[in-house]
């Protein structure tokens, strides 16, 4: 859908997804309006076209859905019991009851007590009725077109007592479903909630609180201990260590100094901290999750399509079924009336509304529940595909490390002062490898000191004189042109360089002084993740890097993997990862959302590292790990598996309980009763197995089952 002037809309009481359609279908239907599309996921319309709310909620009337627009940060919701409708239910259960009552103390067909049934029927099934005539006269055959025909046909065969109690027993249905789906639904209501509505600008030196929608960038918050950051932004002040699980799923506070970016959302816990506004409340990184997370759940999976093309052909089927039931056996001789409420049961029992949810509820639970733990799906079909995969490609740089320079050991008669010769020379270089030996030095708390005649040599290192001495520090290649090595030192390297370290060796006028190893160092949780994806039947996990292959084959080695593809070009990628599919078929690939985007995307299912909400993160990939590493990995392939298997389970007991409600057809045990309690039982088990998506599971390395 075009974004020019589309307009976005909150629904209320949208739950059923056979309703949903018929919802977009009348919103379409509008003159004014060009392109409108509903999803049921997120509880959310859009519209391209000028449109009233009036005439919005006039398409939704069927089924009493709401509009409120989606700016509006609170919606309020109407308390279970004072809902209309559930008020309507009980006041029908009430004459239903006292039908019964009555029916017992006279008998069925006593005035008193089909009084009381017609009115629990009328009252409890006015709405109903009124959308099922409309959709009858329209030849639109949807649950209630299917519930109006039964009961008016049980209505004209004398069984009113069956007639109310199937009209209770599915607004029964229909409110417990409402209340699920709602449920269902938390995980996106509660991202909404988690950014502030306000926050403390200071302008002019004042300090004024404004609503987020009026903080423009630049504009300086001031943020005091205890309280949520309402915006993106760089500290401008202070120190803090903040906690960002709102974004990236882990608890562990980050400290937060002057220059670092900061995210709405996410907590400030102890120091006082000055943010200069960088985007606007509609940019930040939480509102970019909350939007993508809904066009996610909006996104129809495989097995989603399947089930509605599937559907569009099983109601009229059981229209059909239901017509010859009630028909045949009377045509050979057999009781009309018996045979008539057979076929009215069928209708009930027949009702497609289990399987069209069966679905839909499980894509939306999954997607808010991996959401809120810091993983961001960008649609049901990369969940289903993460779980199928048979191999995993994994970038070296950022991925398997932590994508920096770091000193891993230190060769030298006075390692002290050893390092603080280094690294005065090394503060002069803006090389990677220098600024690691800085940063090492500064670390162990040691101080440069002043050295004069600096000269960098490209290709080989660097020389500068020391109090009057000169020190040289480079390659191995180049120091060993100049001074004379052992061969117990160039056994040592040789061994540190094999391990993956880059070896740097100095000498003082031309006499050997030591060396210092630096590597970029593996993510101290990597190992544990790739055991865990091997513990959860991942048999294939590859490394492709542009890094040498002597490095890239230690690091492998040491995390165990079974494969390693080394000093690739980015386009030679993506041509490693076409053969991998080949080879093992859906292949997932795991960078950095930037320079592996051709790899990515080549992938079936491409997962980038998030770096806490980065824009090409969440841009580039299927599934991006806020967090910025691979702890959530194994989760996401678990709650992919779950999903899989509970969609199966869904698909089972929503056709399952029919088939069995079927079958009691043979030898005439059928009963309205039987009917709505199996259509109602099997709705229900669905939604309520599809909530167990919402439970966070274990995170540890067996797979679940």
């Amino acid at each position: 859908m075009n974004n020019l002037d589309k307009k976005e809309y909150r629904l209320e009481n949208l739950s059923c997804a056979n309703c949903a359609m018929k919802f977009e279908k009348n919103i379409k239907s509008l003159p004014t309006v060009q392109e409108a599309t509903v999803n049921f996921g997120a509880s959310k319309v859009s519209i391209i076209g000028d449109v009233s709310v009036g005439d919005i909620e006039k398409a939704g009337a069927f089924d009493g859905i709401k509009v409120v627009p989606v700016k509006q940060r609170k919606i309020e919701k109407t308390p279970f019991f004072k809902r209309h409708e559930n008020v309507v239910t009980m006041i029908s259960f009430v004459f239903l009851i006292g039908g019964i009552i009555a029916s017992f103390v006279y008998e069925e067909s006593h005035p008193a007590a089909l009084s009381l049934f017609v009115l629990s029927i009328l009252i409890g099934g006015f709405e109903l009725f009124k959308g099922g005539l409309i959709n009858l006269s329209r030849f639109y055959f949807d649950m209630k077109t299917l519930m109006t025909i039964a009961i008016i046909g049980a209505a004209i065969i004398g069984e009113w007592r069956e007639g109310a109690v199937v009209v209770f027993l599915f607004a029964v249905s229909e409110a417990l479903e409402a209340y699920s789906m709602n449920k269902a639904r938390q995980s996106i209501s509660e991202l909404m909630d988690i950014a502030p509505p306000t926050a403390t600008v200071r302008r002019s030196n004042e300090l004024i609180e404004l609503d987020t929608e009026f903080i423009q960038i630049g504009d300086v918050l001031v943020v005091k201990p205890g309280q949520k950051i309402a915006m993106d932004g760089i500290v401008l002040k202070g120190s803090s260590t903040v906690n960002q699980a709102s974004i990236t799923g882990e608890s562990v506070p980050v400290v937060k100094k002057k220059g670092e970016e900061v995210f709405a959302g996410t907590l400030n816990e102890e120091g006082s901290l000055e943010i200069q506004v960088t985007k606007r409340v509609e940019d930040t990184t939480i509102a970019k999750i909350i939007h993508l997370v809904e066009e996610a759940q909006a996104e129809k999976a495989p097995s989603q399509r399947f089930v509605d093309k599937f559907a569009k052909y099983y109601t009229p089927a059981i229209i059909g079924i239901a017509f010859l039931v009630a028909i045949i056996p009377p045509l050979l001789g057999a009781d009309w009336q018996t045979w008539i409420y057979q076929g009215l049961a069928v209708l009930v029992v027949g009702c497609p509304c289990a399987l069209v949810v069966s679905t839909p509820v499980a894509i939306v639970t999954a997607i808010g529940n991996a959401a809120k733990q810091g993983v961001l799906i960008k649609g049901g079909i990369h969940l289903e595909e993460i779980g199928r995969i048979g191999a995993i490609a994994f970038d070296k740089t950022g991925t398997l490390t932590k994508g920096y320079p770091e000193v891993t050991y230190v060769e030298a008669a006075s390692e002290k002062d050893f390092i603080r010769n280094i690294m005065s020379i090394e503060a002069y270089s803006q090389h990677p490898l220098a600024q690691a030996i800085v940063q090492y030095g500064a670390k162990e708390h040691i101080h440069p000191i002043e050295v004069e005649e600096f000269q960098s040599i490209t290709g080989k290192g660097a020389e500068a004189v020391i109090n009057g001495i000169k020190w040289s520090v480079g390659s191995v290649t180049w120091i060993k042109t100049i001074s004379s090595i052992s061969e117990e030192v160039l056994q040592a390297v040789e061994k540190l360089q094999t391990e993956g370290n880059t070896v740097i060796l100095a000498t003082e006028e031309g006499n050997y002084r030591g060396f210092i190893a630096i590597a970029d160092p593996i993510r101290s949780n990597s190992k544990k993740v790739l055991q865990s994806l091997k513990n959860n039947g991942i048999k294939h996990t590859v490394m492709l890097t542009g890094d040498d292959p002597k490095t890239a084959n230690a690091i492998a080695s040491r995390l165990g993997m079974t494969d390693v593809n080394a000093g690739l070009m980015p386009e030679q990628k993506l041509t490693a990862i076409q053969s991998l599919k080949e080879k093992y078929g859906a292949v997932a690939m795991v960078g950095d959302g930037v320079n592996d985007s051709p790899a990515l995307a080549a992938a079936n299912v491409g997962i980038a590292m998030g770096g806490a909400g980065t824009d090409a993160a969440l841009e580039t990939a299927d599934i991006a790990l806020m967090a910025d590493d691979l702890e959530k990995l194994p989760y996401t392939i678990r709650l992919s598996r779950k999903a899989l298997h509970i969609i199966k389970e869904n698909i089972m007991f929503a056709l399952g309980l029919k088939i069995i409600a079927l079958l009691l057809i043979i030898p005439g045990w059928l009963t309205l009763w039987i009917a709505i309690f199996a259509d109602m039982g099997a709705t229900l088990l669905v939604v309520l197995n599809s909530l167990r998506l919402l439970t966070t599971f274990s995170q540890d390395n067996s797979p679940w089952k």
